[in-house]
């Protein structure tokens, strides 16, 4: 739990004391937001607002999680450092930041509402998940636990789904490549995609911590749970909730520097990361509903418009929707929020209600 805390306040103190020197250094770089001309108007003045924030945030997860496992070896020298799982939840999340901060770049650079085009993008998730899908498979611990397994999972294994190897790293990217762009649509205001993002992360953090202490390798009891590293896994996801809550602090609106893609990307794949090595892959879609419905928004948005050639929404993904239709910028991204925080709480309660129903409680 110590080490929990540690990696919190960490990634919370590096974000928050780290923002306000990138928003300085980009800002005398020029490294400015373009703006899309067709979004609302209140937008326009956002336009040279700097971007690329989700640096801060990278590097306060790292920089969290590994103070944390320093302090703990402090503290006890014969500790077992970091994980196999807590590792690749992170070369997932700055692999899949890299990608974005590519697309962040280029966008600066041309001064254009474009960065990567949709190819190249594509591939750099393309070939991060597919590194992942196969590392997550390996690494067995003394019990044989890896990472993930090859079973589709809602609050544990679900074992009349298995995925052979090739299929699972197909599958794999999938859940990267959805929860990725999820999280990038819906970071279109001010502090949205940070504050619903921290909201996720706080929830795994007690997932994977409550999976610990009902760990079947560490207390055999019925409706225990069959997790490599769940203590880890809370110490990744307590880490970065830290640094999004210290990088919403300038993020908040008005906005004094955005994360980009550079940060949507990686919260996309710690969302991923974390429902994969957790077992909750099905439950993931629940607890991060806002981000789900703000992806279907944009696909059923598309589909619409190109068979009917009329538009579902005034815009998507569709927070944009309620701007256009009349709301105040604040007004949506509180109400978003609050949907965010239901989704999470009702996430929670079915995690709870499964271990209640498996005779765990």
């Amino acid at each position: 739990m110590i080490s929990i805390l540690i990696a919190a306040s960490a990634g919370l103190l590096v974000s928050i004391l780290l923002t306000p020197y990138l928003i300085r250094v980009f800002s005398r770089q020029g490294f400015g937001q373009e703006i899309r001309e067709e979004g609302p108007e209140g937008h326009k003045s956002k336009r040279g607002t700097p971007t690329m924030g989700g640096v801060s945030i990278i590097v306060a997860l790292v920089v969290g999680y590994f103070v944390a496992h320093l302090i703990d070896w402090l503290r006890n020298s014969r500790s077992e450092g970091p994980s196999a799982s807590g590792i690749l939840v992170l070369f997932l999340a700055v692999g899949l930041g890299v990608v974005g901060f590519l697309d962040d770049f280029i966008i600066i650079r041309k001064k254009r509402n474009l960065g990567l085009n949709k190819t190249a993008k594509l591939v750099g998730q393309l070939l991060v998940a597919i590194v992942f899908g196969v590392l997550v498979l390996q690494f067995a611990d003394e019990n044989g636990l890896t990472p993930a397994s090859q079973n589709l999972s809602y609050v544990r294994d679900l074992t009349l789904i298995t995925f052979p190897a090739v299929l699972f790293v197909l599958f794999i990217y999938v859940v990267i490549s959805g929860w990725s762009n999820a999280v990038n649509f819906t970071d279109g205001l001010d502090g949205l995609a940070g504050g619903a993002s921290a909201m996720v992360l706080a929830t795994y953090v007690v997932i994977s911590f409550w999976q610990f202490r009902l760990s079947c390798e560490i207390n055999p009891q019925a409706a225990c749970y069959h997790v490599r590293d769940p203590l880890d896994l809370a110490v990744v996801a307590a880490a970065a909730t830290g640094a999004c809550v210290g990088f919403l602090w300038w993020n908040a609106a008005p906005a004094k520097i955005f994360m980009g893609d550079t940060g949507s990307l990686a919260l996309g794949g710690l969302v991923a990361g974390l429902s994969v090595t957790t077992r909750t892959e099905l439950l993931a879609i629940v607890i991060g509903g806002l981000f789900m419905v703000e992806m279907i928004s944009v696909v059923l948005q598309i589909a619409v418009f190109r068979t009917t050639r009329r538009r579902l929404f005034r815009m998507a993904p569709f927070h944009h929707h309620f701007e256009l239709a009349g709301w105040a910028e604040t007004t949506v991204i509180i109400r978003f929020w609050l949907l965010a925080a239901i989704c999470c709480m009702f996430g929670l309660g079915l995690f709870y209600s499964e271990q209640l129903t498996a005779g765990g409680g």
